[in-house]
């Protein structure tokens, strides 16, 4: 059985992305609105519909930024249900030989964007009743390997922010989570790893379809999860 989503409207941020543009086109199969959010120029391929708004420059780490795009989706769609929080970044390098400013951009990209994100939208979302906020957390926040002490630590202020804003808004009628991959299968991550396995990674379609459930009316018992979506690593 698909789930369906007619009637709602989601953002997307970081939607030009692998990840992004996969749950896009998952969520407007089944029958939502969706606007995908980006700091980058809308691709050539990407139109304007009635049912999908494509928004570029949009800086995620600013307020007034994302105020304004959230505004502009609202005014487009007429009401925002739901917010998933796919922006973000990654870098591999050991705390030794590595930057500070890696942790800096880091936190910038992965928990500003979804804590500012979220901000823009949550009156919307409140305002539309039964809504959901997901974001993309990852396994390195509950056990960190080599290489990535900056990167498990944004995402771990990922996965708290997320259970904290799940209690607060838990008798709003808003549930909030996280689903946090291992090793999403993208083409940057087969270039950065070909010797590895990747058929046990996570597709980007298989990650969003559980993301679909979480932003589903079959989903609405579930809130201030950190899901771990692992596959076979």
């Amino acid at each position: 059985m698909t789930i369906s989503l007619q009637g709602r409207a989601v953002v997307v941020t970081g939607g030009f992305g692998v990840l992004g543009s996969a749950l896009t086109r998952l969520l407007l199969e089944r029958g939502a609105q969706v606007a995908a959010l980006d700091l980058g120029d809308v691709p050539a391929t990407l139109s304007a519909t009635s049912e999908f708004l494509p928004l570029g420059k949009v800086d995620l780490t600013d307020i007034v930024s994302a105020e304004t795009a959230m505004g502009r989706v609202a005014g487009t769609f007429g009401h925002i249900d739901a917010i998933v929080n796919v922006a973000g970044g990654f870098a591999w390098e050991t705390f030794e030989s590595g930057s500070l400013d890696t942790w800096d951009r880091l936190y910038q990209m992965n928990v500003r964007t979804a804590v500012v994100s979220t901000k823009a939208a949550l009156p919307h979302i409140l305002r539309a009743g039964s809504g959901r906020v997901v974001n993309v957390s990852a396994l390195a926040a509950n056990k960190a390997g080599l290489g990535v002490s900056a990167y498990a630590a944004s995402k771990a202020g990922v996965s708290r922010f997320t259970e904290s804003l799940a209690e607060e808004l838990k008798q709003r009628s808003v549930t909030v989570n996280a689903v946090m991959p291992s090793i999403i299968d993208t083409p940057s991550n087969r270039a950065d790893m070909p010797d590895e396995d990747h058929t046990a990674w996570v597709t980007p379609d298989a990650l969003s379809a559980v993301i679909g459930f979480l932003l589903s009316p079959e989903g609405q018992v579930i809130t201030g999860a950190c899901l771990p979506v692992s596959g076979r690593v």
